[in-house]
């Protein structure tokens, strides 16, 4: 019998202000298509989800910014992200890049506790010319933040939500293609009780996969005697 894997813990960030939003509905999209990407039809590919509404944190996001530690739900909130598995992070674009609000949260986070965590870049305004948010703003605060950040980002313009005139499937594709990403990121753990395959020796030493890759490893090779 098959033991059940811990489920994974996915949490998306909205940075939209309204009610409703078209960010928390990009939000809400891509964690179905996450949700329906991880699930395998066994149960093995449970999920746990949290959506965390930075309107609702915005009075507590600036006093914690006030006071130099998160405070209160955004000390919960916090907590939160450093436990999820993966991140889904959305903003809408206010001058050419993401919120106030969106950056002051990710201001209080602490940099060392992000590191490796995969993260899936959403955004939406109302000109596609926008887009350029993901690349220019949002990639590089991720990277120093030491977040994996994944190859599809999705940006969702005005249009893209329109029946008749937008372009839905090309973003319906986006969307499937960065939630597999994601869920490819976060899905495959390694089997409990399954140790790692041990490295190939060789008559001359031990032979890495960066060398069945084609990688020479130069530290063996200079500890060879001619």
């Amino acid at each position: 019998m098959t033991a059940a894997r811990t489920p994974r813990r996915i949490v998306a960030v909205n940075a939209g202000l309204g009610d409703p939003s078209s960010t928390r509905l990009l939000v809400d999209r891509l964690v179905e298509a996450v949700v329906g990407a991880l699930d395998d039809g066994t149960g093995a590919g449970a999920v746990d989800v949290t959506v965390i509404d930075l309107r609702d944190l915005a009075t507590d996001i600036a006093r914690s910014m006030a006071t130099g530690f998160a405070v209160d739900l955004v000390r919960e909130a916090l907590q939160r992200l450093y436990e999820a598995d993966g991140l889904i992070v959305a903003t809408p674009v206010f001058n050419a890049s993401y919120s106030g609000l969106f950056k002051s949260f990710f201001d209080l986070v602490d940099v060392e506790k992000l590191g490796g965590t995969p993260v899936l870049l959403a955004a939406t305004g109302g000109s596609p010319r926008h887009s350029m948010v993901l690349d220019h703003a949002m990639r590089p605060l991720f990277a120093y933040l030491r977040a994996i950040v994944l190859p599809t980002a999705v940006y969702a313009a005005a249009q893209d939500w329109a029946v008749a005139a937008g372009d839905t499937a090309a973003l319906g594709d986006r969307i499937r293609r960065a939630a597999g990403e994601l869920a490819a990121a976060v899905g495959r753990p390694s089997a409990p009780g399954v140790p790692a395959p041990e490295p190939e020796r060789t008559e001359n030493g031990v032979r890495s996969s960066a060398e069945d890759a084609g990688i020479a490893n130069f530290a063996r090779l200079l500890g060879q005697q001619p």
